[in-house]
């Protein structure tokens, strides 16, 4: 009796409660994630009277089960497939010998599996849109594609092999025969070949407000491209490119039925510029491609080192930059809009993290615009960098545009921060002959106006061609009381010009001479940036109310401490209100902010806003003021 009781009374199916902790591992969970195989996996590998866990041991039994099973739908022991496969392929990868083809084909396998999964299952990847085994399929796709990406360069470095490959070439890896289809990257100039290639999915960004990418089908990947240092040192180069580019890659698996790309061992291998292109045709339908717009981005400011540069080229230490540079954050293309901008003192490219990031991640804007970054010495005197950070802008523009008709040359926007915003304004003005009535009273037939030739490239100002918007954050367009304080005079005593800089401030004064000696002193002892932005100025003074030309539409965007007392007689701490305000301007926001106000969200926000104007785009983001934001 007690044995019958025992035997009626084995229940064989027991339900608990379980962890809502668990609910992604159940749903979601596969060996990517968890170093497991799936529970779809699992149950059709048990369907078949076969033992998962042997199976993850002993895979090539299973695998040709698999493969001839017809009691499963083809989803299911394809999903099965790619999952077994990419399995052994990540052990054979921790296993491999880096001078051996390693895993390369154990990833081909498990990528033809899911391809096979995706394109040629039951249904169409929009039928299954919902399922959590297809996001699985597309991650394994993706995860094999960069590791066969990152294998075969890893592999071409050791042979000698020049890469990118030229399209249509191919090689042959462990039975697998791999062409080149399209290769979309474009080197920058003097950079004699790919120096690297960074899985984007292994990169942790610290520092960006937030990651942009794109969610699709493909390895997303930074090459890394640097020209040599003889072509950054050419001086006949006025710009340069990062060398970090975004790419997008591909393997797609020939074959007009599943039978057909299931026993193919040939493979096309893409590698696509996520900027150019943002969908593909595969076997008739259009995927979207995955991208990773801010991790090239990311990785160049991470291995720039402006935050230490940024002092020595203030203080004009050894290696000092000292002439300006426009950097190009993307391969130039001719018919997106070019905006322009330009930091401020002891600043560097660095400024404008978030900014750029921002821009680049607004999918909008990103279809629309290129963004160039002026990095210059900013130790020098402001006459000196405008003249040379006009005659860098216009030689890029020469350079990269010889007819002067592409998009790209024309609706230029300047944004200038500090003292980058008051170089951005004189470079929107027309000085004709004010200057040289105000500071020297010449007239232009006047005899001294004759022998003050050599200062004619920086007293008469012309605006920069193609430029019709510009966005001016905190800067001090008629000067600071706090370049004139004692501190700012102590780290002036420490400024020092690097020898070409020195050469055009000391031709200045050879020219003042005869004529005014006061000012040719101040030019003979090297005046810097620091100085020459005190509100008691001459050269700002001057400037300050010079008009800005027809045509430019220009917007403020000033920032005040403390929300607290008169806006005419608030500061940021370094520019008061009065010398940031502009009359006539089309937009004017002012923040409670320090100095740094370019870093702000609500900054941001307004120069997306002014930026999608600009573009003729929709306003997109419906943005609300703050209590301490003031918009007038």
């Amino acid at each position: 009796m007690l044995l019958l009781l025992q035997l009626t009374g084995c229940a064989l199916v027991h339900v608990k409660q379980g962890d809502p902790r668990d609910y992604d591992e159940g749903r979601r969970g596969d060996v990517l994630s968890t170093g497991h195989l799936s529970y779809a996996s699992r149950n059709a590998i048990s369907r078949l009277g076969l033992d998962p866990d042997r199976c993850v041991a002993e895979p090539s039994p299973c695998v040709a089960a698999l493969r001839e099973a017809t009691i499963l739908g083809n989803d299911a022991r394809l999903s099965a497939l790619a999952e077994l496969a990419l399995d052994g392929a990540l052990k054979a990868d921790r296993s491999a010998d880096r001078d051996t083809a390693g895993p390369i084909a154990d990833y081909l396998d498990a990528a033809r599996y899911a391809y096979a999964y995706l394109f040629f299952g039951e249904r169409t990847p929009r039928e299954r849109a919902f399922e959590d085994r297809q996001t699985q399929m597309r991650d394994s796709y993706n995860y094999a594609a960069e590791r066969v990406a990152a294998l075969l360069f890893a592999r071409g470095q050791r042979a000698g092999h020049v890469h990118p490959p030229s399209p249509g070439s191919a090689e042959s890896v462990d039975g697998w025969r791999l062409r080149y289809g399209e290769i979309q990257l474009t080197l920058p100039r003097g950079a004699p070949k790919l120096e690297a290639m960074v899985p984007a999915s292994r990169l942790r960004i610290d520092g960006l407000e937030s990651v942009y990418r794109r969610d699709g089908l493909g390895a997303e990947v930074v090459m890394v491209a640097r020209p040599t240092q003889a072509a950054r040192r050419a001086p006949t180069q006025p710009f340069a490119e990062t060398g970090y580019l975004p790419a997008t890659v591909l393997l797609q698996f020939p074959g007009d039925t599943l039978s057909q790309v299931l026993d193919t061992r040939e493979a096309v291998v893409d590698a696509l510029d996520p900027y150019r292109q943002d969908t593909m045709q595969l076997d008739g339908q259009t995927v979207p491609l995955a991208a990773n717009f801010s991790a090239p981005y990311a990785l160049w400011l991470a291995e720039s080192g402006f935050n230490r540069k940024a002092i020595d080229n203030l203080l004009g230490r050894d290696n000092a930059l000292d002439h300006p540079r426009v950097i190009l954050m993307q391969p130039y293309d001719p018919h997106r809009l070019t905006v322009v901008m330009i930091h401020g003192l002891a600043s560097s490219p660095e400024a404008w993290v978030n900014l750029a990031n921002e821009v680049m991640g607004d999918e909008a804007l990103r279809r629309r615009y290129q963004i160039w970054e002026v990095y210059y010495p900013t130790n020098a005197p402001i006459p000196v960098n405008l003249v040379q950070i006009r005659a860098a802008l216009e030689q890029t523009f020469a350079t990269l545009d010889p007819a002067g008709t592409a998009p790209a040359s024309h609706h230029v926007t300047l944004i200038g921060h500090s003292m980058g915003g008051v170089i951005a304004r004189l470079l929107v003005v027309d000085s004709g002959d004010a200057l040289w009535q105000r500071i020297f009273h010449a007239p232009p037939d006047s005899p001294r106006r004759k022998r003050l030739a050599a200062l004619a490239p920086y007293f008469t100002i012309k605006p920069l061609p193609g430029v019709d918007e510009a966005i001016f954050l905190a800067a001090p367009h008629a000067g600071t009381p706090v370049a004139g304080h004692w501190l700012a005079r102590m780290v002036t005593r420490l400024i020092r010009l690097p020898k070409t800089l020195l050469d055009a401030t000391t031709r200045i004064a050879d020219a003042l001479a005869g004529e005014l000696p006061e000012q040719a002193a101040l030019f003979r002892a090297a005046p810097t940036g620091v100085n020459v932005l005190r509100d008691t100025g001459p050269y700002l003074r001057a400037t300050s109310t010079l008009p800005i030309v027809p045509g430019v539409r220009y917007h403020s965007i000033i920032a005040r401490r403390s929300a607290e007392g008169p806006l005419e007689a608030s500061s940021d701490g370094f520019v008061p209100y009065a010398s940031a305000h502009l009359a006539g301007a089309a937009s004017e926001k002012v923040i409670v902010s320090g100095h740094s106000v370019q870093e702000t969200p609500q900054a941001i926000l307004e120069i997306r806003r002014i930026l999608r104007e600009h573009a003729g785009l929709p306003a997109g983001d419906a943005v609300v003021p703050r209590a301490s934001d003031t918009s007038r």
